[in-house]
């Protein structure tokens, strides 16, 4: 992931103003909060979180469909 140093954010500054991370999620997609000088949080607008989800949820249906089609003859042994 390529990370854009004008969203890194201190844990600290973050804490005492927050205002200023959820501007930056507004104009630049994301914020990233670090803890001990290591990412350590990432913050995203709620609707980019949902298609982030949509894209994991496709993801493990193709998965799926490639393993029972690689494992047809043991699937259909099974149900015998």
């Amino acid at each position: 992931m390529m990370v854009n140093t004008k969203n890194l954010v201190s844990i600290t500054e973050a804490n005492q103003n927050f205002s200023k991370v959820a501007r930056l999620v507004d104009q630049n997609g994301s914020a990233i909060i670090l803890k001990n000088n290591t990412p350590r949080y990432l913050i995203v607008e709620f609707s980019q979180a949902e298609q982030m989800q949509e894209v994991n949820d496709e993801d493990l249906l193709t998965l799926s469909k490639r393993i029972i089609e690689k494992n047809r003859e043991a699937y259909e042994e099974l149900a015998k």
